[in-house]
């Protein structure tokens, strides 16, 4: 079993007796250089008074074990409470025995609850879609490939109908069904017109409007209490209305079996087992909540559990408010391509390879800015060429700069061992773990790779039960993640050579060896750096750009080119 965050918490503070949590885990350099864990002094004197923790507890701490926690080596008293500190060596070998295990999120033992994943954005046309709607799917696609992650069984409405938004979708690396069939709405309608509230002065309806229905009642019932806007009075009834409705009433109704996981809905489950989130633009959100309201007003099957995650708006400095989704992905991809032309000194537009590169690149800048900061708050861009400099370290051009490095790395690794001039990489069963011993390798183990999992366990948490219509989701706790790895990284890789000069190398490059080439006696590359690298490289890219897959291999061809 991994090591885990969480597990060790619980651990120690059920070893300190009845109470609430005492213990937090370090994540400063200057901190985790004396300790890892730490019970504050006045958390341990609200809790035994003035007296000093007694031995037996102490002794109980040091000698914990269990499922997932980290191996003690000492507990002692300091000035500011009782400090703990792991065996970090055992701690090293634990992780890097079973990397892979780390590098992904806890599974549920059973299957979660089934979400339905609704963003209405995606009824509309790309050349229309604005940057607070952009932003509304990229959000929805992000919680929807968490969610999978974690063994939920999603459901994504409406289906694409729009002939251009699949191609910006696949553009964009957005998962979306594209057009099904449309849903049946004669029951809707029929139930709709049986609510119509009679025509007031004689009131003119648009084509395709059916009449209004009085939702007020609804409003007073559910509204005050929930979150409901109070101004809500009445809905105009279309037969595009119903039709949306049908498509949401469909998928709850027949919900289908997962295929990419094998799961497939309890033989029992009806619509209280579902829950509906509405992932919409602050623009969005007012006529959402109509739609919600008309649902239950025409459908006594309707889900109790409807949800609002609503994205705030999207700012754009020294920018018109129209810029459109394509203009700001066709802005990006400019921007990288000048970028790379700068560096390079030539134009690489007629270059196929380069060109794909650049569209990743594009993506993955775009999907960083749209999720690094938390939905509901405003987002301000900044569209100038120097918005996507690699010299801050707040950017996703400083992340994608860092696997860039990685991949350089790997690569160069790679090459080199294919020419005799590294040895194989040896097993990991056979590193002396005691060699990890330099601070930087501590802070991205302890502050990365172990609270990875429980991470991943955050950003797909729904608050199912809460009360109220508005839920939150954390996208912004992966980009800060990712922020501080890259940084953490950079300052390890600045200060540490991780690929030695081999003594055949020397060689070489001494004229001694000359047209020889002989197998190097040993690992002259430095194999606990190295070993390390190996840990974190695949993380910064599995976390947001969706092509973990290609971490398997030393080199990792979309990000070599950067370097």
């Amino acid at each position: 079993m991994r090591l885990g965050v969480e597990e060790t918490l619980g651990a120690l503070n059920a070893a300190l007796g009845p109470g609430g949590p005492v213990w937090f885990k370090e994540t400063r350099a200057r901190h985790l250089r004396v300790r890892d864990f730490l019970a504050p002094r006045r958390a341990l004197e609200a809790r035994f008074g003035d007296d000093q923790v007694p031995e037996r507890v102490v002794h109980a701490i040091v000698g914990l074990q269990g499922p997932g926690v980290a191996p003690v080596l000492s507990c002692a008293p300091t000035p500011a409470g009782l400090a703990l500190q792991l065996r970090r060596s055992a701690v090293f070998e634990r992780v890097l025995g079973a990397v892979a295990a780390y590098a992904a999120p806890t599974v549920p033992a059973a299957p979660g609850p089934r979400v339905v994943l609704h963003c209405p954005a995606l009824r509309g046309s790309p050349c229309a879609l604005r940057l607070s709607q952009l932003r509304a799917v990229l959000v929805a696609d992000h919680l929807a490939r968490a969610l999978h992650a974690h063994r939920v069984s999603v459901r994504l409405v409406p289906a694409v109908r729009d002939p251009h938004m699949p191609t910006f979708l696949q553009q964009l690396r957005v998962d979306w069904p594209a057009v099904s069939e449309r849903a049946a709405t004669e029951a809707l309608r029929s139930r709709a017109l049986a609510e119509l509230t009679p025509a007031r002065n004689a009131e003119a309806l648009p084509p395709g409007a059916l009449g209004r229905v009085y939702l007020k009642e609804l409003v007073d019932e559910r509204g005050r209490t929930t979150g409901y806007d109070p101004k809500l009075d009445s809905c105009l009834v279309t037969e595009d209305l119903l039709a949306v409705l049908a498509e949401l009433q469909q998928a709850v109704q027949d919900w289908a079996e997962d295929s990419s996981l094998g799961l497939a809905a309890a033989p029992d489950a009806g619509a209280d087992s579902c829950m509906v989130v509405h992932v919409v633009s602050c623009e969005e959100e007012f006529q959402q909540q109509k739609l919600d309201l008309l649902w239950w007003k025409l459908d006594d099957q309707a889900p109790l559990r409807q949800k609002h995650l609503v994205c705030g708006p999207v700012k754009v400095a020294g920018a018109p408010g129209t810029l459109t989704a394509p203009e700001y992905y066709e802005l990006r991809h400019a921007q990288v391509c000048k970028a790379s032309a700068l560096k390079r000194g030539r134009d690489l537009a007629q270059d196929s390879a380069w060109m794909e590169i650049f569209r990743v690149l594009s993506v993955a800048t775009i999907k960083f800015e749209m999720l690094s900061t938390a939905p509901q708050s405003q987002l301000l861009l900044a569209l100038a060429d120097s918005s996507i400099s690699t010299k801050g370290t707040k950017s996703g051009t400083f992340v994608m700069y860092n696997c860039a490095r990685l991949a350089t790395l790997f690569e160069s690794y790679k090459c080199s061992m294919e020419q005799g001039l590294y040895p194989t990489f040896p097993p990991v069963s056979s590193l002396d773990f005691s060699l990890l011993h330099d601070e930087g390798e501590w802070l991205l183990l302890f502050n990365s790779i172990l609270p990875f999992p429980d991470l991943l366990s955050q950003t797909a948490a729904l608050p199912c039960t809460a009360p109220g219509l508005h839920i939150t989701a954390r996208t912004e706790m992966v980009c800060k993640f990712l922020v501080q790895l890259s940084m953490d990284f950079s300052s390890y890789y600045n200060r540490v050579h991780i690929l030695g000069v081999s003594a055949q190398q020397k060689g070489i490059c001494g004229g001694v060896q000359g047209k020889q080439r002989m197998r190097p006696a040993g690992p002259f590359l430095s194999s606990r750096s190295l070993d390390h690298t190996c840990l974190v490289k695949c993380l910064p890219v599995c976390s947001f750009c969706g092509l973990c897959v290609k971490c398997s291999t030393p080199g990792w061809p979309c990000w070599v080119s950067l370097h």
